[in-house]
């Protein structure tokens, strides 16, 4: 991975993808003005060396399920095997460890109705504690800037796919829940492939993405190691905000270039919060003078993420 250097034309590939992740080589190519071959190579560069993956997200709350953050500590040594173990469920999504292997966060997807598997976690015999808080809402409207900076505002205008209102609730179909799953596993398949998947018509899978997307229930998102792109240190902020603060907090928070993902949450720790910086410098300035700024924060928990083990896509 260290031997792998971007330079403008990866980037610019990264940001197109973060703008429209089925987007056509040839698209990319001439918005990139390179030859689609180029764009090709490139991204099948990145992804051998597992620097990029496009995925595909479905929104959980249309979909009919639930989300929780379970924070688990773990005993001396135990941190790894398990972050393993959990990241193969197919229920869960960002699977990290944290503080050096003292702690595991896992965001689990589960029906709108079920529960988090408590009693097994509390048995895993690595396992010390596990505290659980519902995730209410997200709360970041903008994907990371890190990634998202190669592009011109008229290009990413030349790449973004058109949408829709999102609908209030949608009706799953039985090919929904063959599609979604398979696009979470690679959001680039192309529809022949995905039609073979899940034994339907390409015509119907083509027909299906394409409305999914158009209503926002579907959006595609390219996992990638910050650090690949100089940002090494990224931390996960537990914060509790003044309930009459929250939307403020959660809005001054998100327009940070530093934060990666913000969202609501159950617990005395009502909002979190994941940031991405360059050094540990830059992080404590970040937590001293631009967080310190913000009215309403009580009380901030920041602990390092120190692996990640599972991003949004299921392991392959």
């Amino acid at each position: 991975m260290d031997s792998v250097r971007l330079d403008a034309v990866d980037l610019g590939l990264l940001h197109a993808l973060q703008v429209d992740g089925r987007a056509s080589f040839r698209r990319i190519g001439e918005v990139l003005d390179v030859a689609d071959r180029t764009v090709a190579r490139r991204f099948a560069r990145l992804r051998a060396h597992g620097l990029a993956r496009v995925t595909g997200i479905a929104a959980t709350g249309l979909v009919g399920h639930a989300e929780w953050l379970v924070r688990i500590r773990v005993r001396p040594g135990g941190a790894d095997a398990l972050a393993r173990a959990l990241a193969r469920r197919p229920d869960t999504s960002w699977v990290s460890v944290l503080a050096g292997g003292a702690e595991i966060s896992s965001f689990f997807h589960v029906g709108a109705d079920a529960t988090v598997p408590l009693d097994a976690l509390a048995r895993h015999p690595q396992v010390e504690s596990v505290q659980v808080q519902r995730l209410l809402r997200h709360l970041t409207d903008r994907r990371w800037q890190g990634r998202t900076s190669a592009l011109t505002s008229e290009q990413v205008s030349a790449l973004a796919p058109a949408l829709a209102e999102r609908p209030d609730t949608i009706t799953m179909t039985e090919l929904d829940r063959r599609l979604l799953p398979a696009l979470a596993v690679d959001g680039r398949a192309d529809y022949a492939r995905l039609a073979r998947a899940v034994d339907w018509s390409e015509s119907a899978v083509r027909r299906r993405v394409d409305e999914l997307r158009r209503q926002r229930v579907l959006r595609f998102d390219v996992e990638i190691d910050a650090a690949v792109l100089g940002f090494p240190v990224q931390t996960a902020l537990w914060l509790t905000v003044a309930p009459a603060r929250l939307v403020a907090v959660a809005r001054a928070l998100s327009a940070h270039p530093e934060a990666a993902f913000v969202g609501g949450t159950t617990g005395t720790a009502n909002l979190i919060a994941i940031v991405v910086c360059r050094d540990a410098d830059t992080l404590f300035d970040y937590l001293t003078e631009r967080l310190g700024a913000l009215d309403g924060i009580e009380r901030v928990e920041p602990v390092p993420i120190t692996a990640i083990a599972k991003r949004a896509a299921p392991v392959g």
